[in-house]
């Protein structure tokens, strides 16, 4: 573990995902952009601050469903990621973690 992904501990998740979101500080990891159909695991500078349970969503293990219809499209999920790594990235430049030169 780096010290990006393990300042995650107990931190509120960031990608504050409606419906999904457990807002559990508890479950709260470093979660990291799949590299799907890249094959790698991309920087710690592109990831947030996320709950089990909207971890589960961006990841693809889980999927929201409202009266049997899926509520969030891929490109909806992959805009809240990224809205929530910016604000993740606020919070690890407050802590020191990341440095702008």
């Amino acid at each position: 573990m780096t010290k990006i992904t393990e300042s995650a501990r107990g931190e509120e998740c960031q990608f504050r995902i409606p419906g999904v979101c457990n807002r559990n500080p508890e479950t709260t990891v470093f979660c990291h952009d799949s590299g799907a159909g890249f094959g790698i695991k991309w920087a710690d500078t592109e990831g947030g601050y996320g709950c089990s349970a909207c971890h589960d969503l961006i990841d693809g293990r889980s999927k929201y469903k409202h009266n049997g219809h899926l509520v969030y499209t891929p490109d909806d999920i992959e805009l809240m990621f990224y809205q929530g790594c910016r604000r993740t990235r606020q919070i690890l430049i407050k802590k020191g973690l990341i440095k702008l030169s």
